[in-house]
């Protein structure tokens, strides 16, 4: 393995590792890299995969990909992951609790599990500290993680306690019968009342940060998210948003692709701050409503892992998100 020179690479080149394939043709690139680079799990290796961090020949791949000799690997520094979050003390809203599963509200601003740059204040640290058993199915650094929300997202999260609760869960979550509901306010007003968004989703051909809506391309996969409008108003409206897949950004990817981005969203909108003269150009307090990507998770329905019964969580709408609905009320009055 020896580092890329400067003037070869676009991915960060004093930390990429060149990966040459001779006798491991024929193998899928996770299992290469875990021959490669045994330090890091196959999960590890394939979260970074899936983020972009790893390209074959310069181009996004998936796990699965088949290498052929000669391919170049390029492996971008991976942080080795520590062995779990470590607990602390920080509030959670508990919705509901038994002995095989949680069901949290997450605030918006608090990362899900640790990764890199963000070892603390993650829900993963504060399950640590509040639940003496979690699942271990997801790894060390995600500890009862069944599936996430972005970061600015609210709202629900179910989380497993043990392996077979996580095993049972995620099976739900991978055969689509999670009905998982979430309300937007979107900036712009919809003319139609619901539809269906088909739109494949991949890895941002220049920000590895972003999803782009890529048809054909190798890093793309199907996605489809069912919304109808629930209110509309002066140059805003708010949106039921009913993702039928889940792909990482997908709601806020598909609305902003229709024209219509969520309120606040750094990545896919226009703004980044809604202040009260945004919505009442008359208003004499022109304070900031809204500083975060206006999505929340509000509902989630799964069969329980134990019982076999059908059951259905609810987070209330936040107060931020409440405050701008007043005001868009007030305005359209």
């Amino acid at each position: 393995m020896k580092p890329l020179p400067t003037n070869e690479s676009r991915l960060a080149p004093e930390s990429v590792t060149e990966l040459t394939v001779s006798s491991e043709a024929g193998s899928r690139l996770d299992h290469f890299l875990t021959q490669q680079l045994p330090h890091l799990s196959r999960a590890h290796l394939q979260r970074a995969i899936e983020a972009g961090g790893i390209r074959v020949n310069r181009q996004t791949c998936k796990s699965s990909q088949k290498l052929k000799q000669g391919d170049i690997v390029l492996v971008e520094q991976l942080e080795v992951p520590r062995e779990g979050p470590q607990p602390q003390p920080i509030p959670l809203d508990i919705l509901f609790e038994d002995e095989a599963i949680a069901v949290v509200n997450k605030p918006a601003g608090m990362i899900v599990h640790p990764a890199r740059g963000h070892w603390d204040g993650t829900l993963a640290s504060a399950l640590a500290y509040h639940f003496d058993k979690l699942s271990q199915t997801g790894g060390p650094t995600r500890p009862g993680i069944v599936h996430r929300l972005d970061r600015d997202t609210s709202g629900v999260i179910i989380i497993a306690k043990h392996d077979q609760a996580h095993e049972a869960l995620a099976n739900q979550f991978k055969s689509r019968t999670v009905k998982k509901e979430y309300v937007a306010i979107v900036a712009g007003v919809p003319d139609r009342d619901s539809d269906i968004i088909e739109a494949p989703i991949g890895n941002h051909p220049t920000q590895r940060e972003k999803k782009a809506i890529r048809a054909g391309h190798p890093s793309s996969r199907e996605a489809t998210t069912f919304y109808k409008v629930e209110e509309r108003f002066h140059r805003f409206a708010l949106i039921c948003a009913q993702p039928k897949t889940g792909r990482t950004h997908q709601i806020r990817l598909h609305l902003a692709h229709l024209g219509y981005p969520v309120l606040c969203d750094r990545l896919y909108g226009s703004r980044s701050v809604l202040t009260a003269r945004q919505i009442n150009p008359d208003s004499e307090n022109d304070i900031v409503l809204l500083e975060r990507q206006a999505l929340h998770a509000h509902r989630l329905t799964v069969t329980h892992p134990m019982t076999q019964e059908r059951v259905d969580f609810q987070a209330p709408i936040p107060k931020d998100l409440t405050k701008v609905l007043q005001l868009l009320r007030a305005w359209r009055l």
